[in-house]
């Protein structure tokens, strides 16, 4: 219990500690003389590194974990500050240039409702008990990999008596099928760092304007600070506006990684976190990534910030971003250096301008009757980005994101809290084959909709899922699971675990259409560990 209790303590500090308060300590000690202190003990000298790890690249979340099992398993028990530095220093020479992390950074990033797709085999042997991001964000030699499948083979030995694993030749298949494999996607040299190593880290001193969308938190923007507390390190505030148009002012820290690896942690107003977790464009210029609760990550947006510079404009989002043919509305449109003309395209004009700034311009929009539905550009000035505004002529179909969603039951006096999950009603036009659901079909964007849920199937219905696994906020989309524990007015006392239909419904001026997913309502997650 100490090892499972312990690392899901771990996944809450580290992601926060990742940009901890004292973040400038990490530019103080020595990197390669902590790590002969507290790793020198027991792995030996090869070339010019430790064996083991001198072989291994890793996120500073996967070196983060390894240090974190050192204390599990080994009883090495590196002190918070040292272990900062560690991280810091192992991340940044020895970690994954942005190609080789950039098809895994759902899991970094800790998106929910994420269905992976990778081979069967890979799946079978290392996906059944972790996602398939978990060992494709390393990179090992055909000798590490090997030794590290003897490691979870002698760490957990039922490995080879569980399903799909006594049923075949595991343990051979393993150590030669599915080495070789690993040793040829994920190998410990590469051209993407060799020539990503050398590239000095990018200053993110300065303002960045950020704009951010997620389920059932809608859209939101505003402007951060970043100020240096260190080569690698930072200050920052941030001031936002979300969705109800309430202002939120957070201050925290930052600290990059590798040159690329964005980590926040925000103290709130309300007395919670934010973490944020992204990465930085080869120029310095960008960061993408999510920004999410840190006791809830589930609720969370994804975000994209543009540093604020001279001479600089760009159009970064458009809200609504979408206008129905033959009606007026108010459209802001967001973005940093903003000046000159609004330019919507043909078949909609401007008819009058609400206000201006250099990051956010409002005016009032009328599309004609006859404008050609479809994705637009939007241009302020010389500033001009492509598909931002959608026009349609009425929605034809909605299709609920994520199409397939985990809720976990909590509270009841455990130590787990709820998970909830988060939806949107993404309206759809059909496309030149009039019908729905299929490739040409027009993505309008996420409307304001009726929220309800249903029972999956037959099994869910007679199990009365309904009325025990949640409730669904009717206007928001956040289903909020039932407690934990045993419920003596189900079947058997069973939990209050479900199988659910999540059912929006847009009103498209007096039309309605509904889409509907799957919610699976189910048990607590006890082990959460940074790269799940």
């Amino acid at each position: 219990m100490r090892c499972m209790f312990h690392m899901t303590a771990v996944a809450v500090t580290v992601l926060a500690g990742l940009a901890a308060a004292d973040v400038a300590r990490a530019e103080e000690p020595d990197g390669p003389a902590l790590l002969e202190t507290w790793c020198g003990a027991c792995h030996d000298r090869v070339g010019g590194g430790l064996t083991r790890i001198a072989h291994q690249r890793k996120t500073p979340e996967g070196w983060l974990m390894t240090i974190v099992r050192m204390g599990i398993m080994h009883g090495v028990e590196v002190a918070p500050a040292d272990r900062r530095v560690l991280v810091k220093y192992l991340s940044d020479t020895q970690g994954l240039a942005p190609e080789e992390a950039a098809p895994y950074r759902y899991i970094l990033e800790r998106q929910p409702s994420v269905v992976e797709s990778f081979p069967d085999d890979y799946t079978q042997m290392c996906g059944r008990c972790h996602s398939g991001a978990r060992g494709a964000l390393q990179r090992r030699t055909r000798d590490e990999w090997l030794l590290h499948i003897h490691f979870h083979l002698g760490q957990w030995p039922t490995t080879e008596y569980q399903f799909l694993g006594r049923d075949r030749e595991w343990f051979e298949i393993a150590t030669t099928a599915t080495t070789d494999w690993l040793a040829e996607q994920f190998p410990l040299g590469s051209s993407a760092w060799t020539a990503w190593r050398t590239r000095p880290a990018p200053n993110l001193a300065g303002e960045w304007r950020i704009i951010a969308r997620g389920p059932g938190l809608g859209f939101r923007h505003g402007i951060a600070t970043l100020s240096a507390t260190g080569s690698d390190s930072y200050a920052t505030n941030t001031r936002m506006v979300l969705a109800a148009g309430r202002a939120q002012v957070a201050a925290g820290n930052a600290i990059l990684y590798t040159g690329y690896e964005f980590r926040q942690r925000l103290n709130l107003p309300t007395g919670g976190q934010n973490l944020e977790i992204g990465a930085v464009s080869a120029d310095g210029n960008t960061i993408t990534g999510r920004s999410m609760r840190a006791d809830a990550d589930e609720i969370g947006v994804d975000f994209r910030a543009v540093r604020v510079r001279d001479g600089h404009a760009e159009v970064m989002a458009v809200e609504p971003p979408y206008i129905k043919a033959g009606t007026k509305r108010t459209i802001s449109i967001h973005g940093t250096g903003l000046a000159g003309r609004v330019d919507l395209g043909g078949g909609i004009k401007v008819v009058d301008v609400v206000a201006v700034s250099d990051s956010t311009v409002t005016v009032i929009a009328q599309a004609a009757a006859d404008a050609r539905a479809g994705a637009r550009p939007v241009g302020v000035g010389g500033a001009i980005a492509e598909r931002m505004l959608t026009v349609y002529a009425g929605v034809d179909s909605v299709r609920v994101e994520p199409a397939f969603a985990i809720a976990r039951v909590g509270g009841g006096g455990g130590s787990r809290a709820r998970q909830q999950a988060m939806f949107d009603a993404v309206a759809y036009a059909n496309g030149a084959d009039d019908e729905p659901g299929t490739d040409d079909d027009l993505r309008i964007g996420a409307m304001p909709a009726v929220w309800e849920v249903q029972p999956f199937d037959e099994a869910a219905a007679a199990l009365d899922d309904v009325k025990y696994a949640g409730r669904v906020d009717a206007a928001t989309g956040a289903f909020t699971p039932a407690v934990a524990g045993l419920n003596p007015e189900r079947p058997f006392s069973t939990n209050n675990a479900g199988n659910l239909k999540i059912v929006g419904t847009i009103d498209d001026d007096g039309a309605k259409h509904s889409g509907e997913g799957q919610l699976v309502v189910t048990v607590q997650r006890w082990n959460d560990p940074p790269i799940r």
